[in-house]
């Protein structure tokens, strides 16, 4: 019992020093000792480390020895669940989900994640039961009321999605994505200088997110202030020079501008980033003026032939 006691001393050492290869060394070992394969919390942390591992095989192994050794103990079943989880198998991870549901009735984390596996498989109703359980266990929860919120916008319950994330903004007011979503929503909702707000707000708490740029600088497009459009994307374009449909969306603002030179350079780059960008480029009718340019047209069909021989 020394043993095993020592070797489970040593593993969580290591593991809280993050020298995650000496923490399983040290776990295994404690498993081999006398009593380690009966030890339901040892393979319970066995079991979470090769989940947090990768080895996704092995965590299950683990987690179907805990259900073996204790049919009621729901952290056995709620590791399955995380299991298929992860590997996308989301109906799956939803039998286990309410498997530990069905023993612990107050799973508050067994609840969120169903809520998220019901999301993936298309199940908005049961996705949104979910996450009311969890804030219905806890009111306070900024995750699930941000989430539930966005289950709403896209099912264009735009009031009740803006009165979830109001709600996960009093717990993080400072949220970025938080304020994204809600600039989302108050566009919908055609309140335009309110989402303009929420999204600088945005902006400022995280700069390097580029959709936020993007969405901003289509409300001035809207607004015909095409300038203030193109001062707004570049500023995106400042901190994420990588992302392709930034300069396909300054390309288009550039083109409507009739700057068709700073348009063709734009849209060159996007496609530098993502070759498939021409087949946007091809169908986009803002932009079929430029394809009567001799050099950029050449230029598409010069990727294109690459792409062919490919």
């Amino acid at each position: 019992m020394n043993q095993l006691q020592n070797n489970k001393i040593l593993a969580k050492k290591f593991y809280a020093e993050r020298n995650i290869t000496k923490a399983m060394y040290f776990y295994l070992k404690a498993y081999s000792c006398e009593g380690g394969n009966k030890d339901k919390e040892l393979i319970l942390d066995i079991a979470l480390l090769y989940d947090e591992m990768g080895q996704l095989e092995k965590a299950k192994e683990k987690f179907k020895e805990i259900i073996t050794l204790d049919p009621l103990e729901e952290r056995g079943y709620y590791g399955m669940a995380i299991v298929y989880d992860n590997r996308r198998q989301f109906s799956k991870a939803v039998e286990f989900y309410k498997k530990a549901i069905e023993i612990n009735p107050n799973y508050n984390r067994a609840y969120f994640f169903m809520a998220g596996a019901y999301d993936a498989i298309g199940k908005q109703d049961e996705a949104i039961e979910a996450y009311k359980k969890v804030i219905e266990l806890n009111e306070h929860d900024f995750w699930a009321h941000l989430n539930l919120g966005a289950i709403y916008e896209e099912r264009n319950e735009n009031q009740l999605a803006l009165k979830e994330i109001e709600k996960s903004l009093e717990i993080e007011p400072y949220d970025y994505l938080a304020l994204f979503n809600k600039g989302v929503v108050l566009k919908k909702l055609n309140r335009i200088e309110e989402a303009k707000k929420a999204y600088l707000q945005s902006i400022d708490e995280n700069d390097e997110y580029s959709y936020t740029y993007l969405n901003l600088a289509v409300i001035y497009k809207e607004e015909d202030n095409l300038k203030m459009a193109i001062k707004t994307i570049s500023k995106g374009i400042l901190k994420r020079p990588e992302e392709g449909f930034l300069y396909y969306n300054r390309g288009c603002f550039y083109n409507s501008l009739g700057c068709v030179i700073e348009a063709i350079e734009d849209l060159k780059k996007c496609i530098e980033i993502y070759t498939p960008f021409i087949k946007y480029i091809r169908k986009d009718k803002e932009l079929r003026n430029l394809m009567n340019n001799g050099e950029f047209k050449a230029f598409i069909d010069s990727i294109d032939s690459h792409e062919e021989e490919e």
